[in-house]
């Protein structure tokens, strides 16, 4: 059992903030014991995804103490792994964010690091691409991606500019828990670190030559006659985070310039004013957007997350505007992307697509269809990332085509090894503009696609599970749902039980299990990595959009009893 009432007493004693002394100052004075387990009953684990938790005071929040810790013990796991070890800096426009940067910055500087930082707010995915064009040991983003405002999150990456591997994390978790973040974390003056040229800002070459790479993944086969006959208008909104001025850029650069930003989404905002949740994946996030568009009446709706690794879209349906998921913008963008490569005389069979356990049964279709080869790996781009390498490794890089999560994570071309809603805006707004010269609009184009593959419907459920009774009721859940899986859910025979953590098909394990029920319908539940929630993914197959809707709704219910 953690003593929370010890570890709140030596931060008050340790603790030189003023804004987190004040903090752990009144959790002391209001004996609120919840407040202060909440904050202290565990360090926030550090994983194949970094850190990421709520901005405040103590072990189980994010703050400079343990940004601070976490990066010493990367500096160390780096001064043991690389001779001149080197790392690539980025931030999004969340809260703190300047603050955790410059102090990891100064910490890796102390400990004999070469630092090169990005000057402003920069996507996830210019991230991975400095630290490759740099030739860097490693990278952090400083991002939460679309988690509530009260979050921020430390996102570390490899020499491949790949998200760290298990490995790596394991040995820099050993040295993080080796360190204490009052005593051992060595750091200097940032302001004489980059004086010294131990800092180096980033400079607006890297950025420009990310932008190249970005556009050299177009696979538009439109001739500017076609383009003029088709002119895309574009309403856009970057959530209040680092979009902004690399999508417009890309876009502009492509020549799609009918661009409205949605203005009060357009300006870097860290409390994300106009929507709690700052997903792209939700209406709320959409809603401006959504008002904008009945204005307009453009083609199309893009919604870019804050750390702008991925991207939502909605279209015009008969009278309202509807959000395309991201298993159907998945489908959409990998079948115009074969047909554009078959266009051009690529021959498919020797290609490699990528998506995860939890994305759609309808890329085997396609797959089939097309006669490229289908891999499927665990959630996190990561994973998408680890294969890319290796095709790298392998000497054959262009065998990639394209990777998606279900979550609106895309990528197409080798350029970074993480996902890409600058790279995905490009492709989505060429293939709604090659739709559109055939008098179709994106929903009309997933609409067809069903009919030529068949009903391919999913959902995603979060259900939530906040502080220290939240991570024991999931893990509780999840020990009884191994040990008494259902015989049957919502009337249909459970066939098979895949239970991930035993290793399966050749994956990692994982805290993952699959409920089976034959014909294309089953369950898969998953705990977050990075939030205390459990998902739930739902799939329904059908012969008509209306039964497979059915299925899936009544899934989705006996999904939701399964977790209450």
């Amino acid at each position: 059992m953690v003593d929370v009432h010890g570890l709140l007493n030596t931060w008050l004693e340790n603790v030189q903030d003023a804004e987190l002394l004040h903090e752990l100052e009144q959790l002391r004075d209001s004996n609120d014991d919840t407040a202060i387990t909440d904050a202290f009953f565990k360090d926030l684990s550090f994983g194949t995804a970094g850190l990421r938790g709520i901005i405040g005071a103590g072990t189980n929040r994010m703050n400079i103490y343990t940004v601070g810790r976490a990066t010493q013990g990367f500096a160390d796991y780096l001064k043991k792994t690389f001779d001149e070890p080197s790392v690539a800096i980025a931030r999004d426009s969340r809260n703190k964010g300047e603050l955790f940067v410059r102090t990891t910055a100064a910490i890796l500087a102390a400990n004999g690091i070469r630092v090169y930082l990005y000057p402003q707010i920069s996507p996830v995915p210019t991230l991975s691409w400095a630290v490759r064009y740099l030739a860097c040991s490693g990278g952090i983003c400083m991002t939460a991606s679309h988690n509530p405002a009260a979050y921020n999150g430390y996102k570390v990456y490899g020499p491949d500019g790949c998200q760290i591997t298990s490995e790596a994390a394991a040995a820099i978790s050993d040295a993080i828990h080796a360190t204490d973040p009052f005593a051992d974390v060595c750091m200097c003056d940032f302001n004489q670190a980059v004086n010294e040229g131990r800092i180096t800002w980033i400079d607006e070459q890297v950025l420009d030559a990310y932008y190249d790479a970005v556009l050299a993944t177009s696979v538009s086969t439109l001739t500017p006659q076609d383009r003029a006959k088709a002119p895309l208008k574009l309403v856009y909104t970057p959530l209040n985070g680092t979009g902004l001025i690399p999508v417009t850029t890309v876009l502009e650069r492509a020549g799609i310039t009918d661009v409205s930003v949605v203005e009060e989404q357009r300006n870097p905002d860290g409390d994300f004013p106009t929507c709690s949740y700052p997903n792209p994946e939700i209406r709320e996030a959409m809603q401006k957007g959504i008002d904008l568009c009945e204005k307009l009446g453009p083609d199309l709706l893009l919604a870019t997350d804050p750390d702008a690794d991925r991207v939502g879209t909605a279209v015009k349906s008969g009278e309202d505007y509807v959000l395309l998921s991201g298993n159907e913008m998945g489908i959409l963008l990998l079948d115009y992307i074969c047909k554009m490569r078959a266009e051009q005389g690529e021959v498919l069979s020797n290609k490699v697509a990528v998506t995860t356990i939890v994305s759609s049964a309808m890329t085997d279709a396609i797959a089939q269809t097309y006669g490229f080869e289908l891999r499927r790996c665990l959630t996190g781009f990561k994973y998408i990332g680890d294969i890319i390498t290796a095709l790298s490794d392998a000497g054959t890089p262009e065998r990639f085509i394209f990777g998606f999560e279900e979550s609106y994570g895309y990528l197409t071309g080798d350029h970074v090894r993480d996902k890409d809603a600058v790279n995905a805006s490009l492709l989505i707004c060429e293939m709604a503009q090659y739709y559109k010269l055939r008098g179709m609009n994106l929903a009309d184009a997933m609409t067809a696609l069903y009919e030529q593959h068949g009903y391919y419907l999913n959902r995603t459920v979060a259900l939530s599970y906040p502080g220290a009774e939240g991570a024991a009721k999931m893990a509780t859940l999840m020990a009884h749902l191994r040990t008494n899986p259902p015989a049957a859910l919502a009337g249909m025979p459970v066939q098979t039980v895949r239970d991930y953590a035993e290793g399966i098909d050749g994956l990692p394990t994982a805290d993952v299990l699959e409920f089976d029920l034959g014909t294309g319908n089953k369950l898969i539940v998953r705990p977050s990595g990075t939030e205390p929630k459990v998902k739930l993914y739902v799939f329904a197959t059908g012969d008509r959009m209306s039964s497979a809707t059915d299925a899936l709704n009544c899934l989705e219910a006996a999904g939701r009893e399964l977790l209450a």
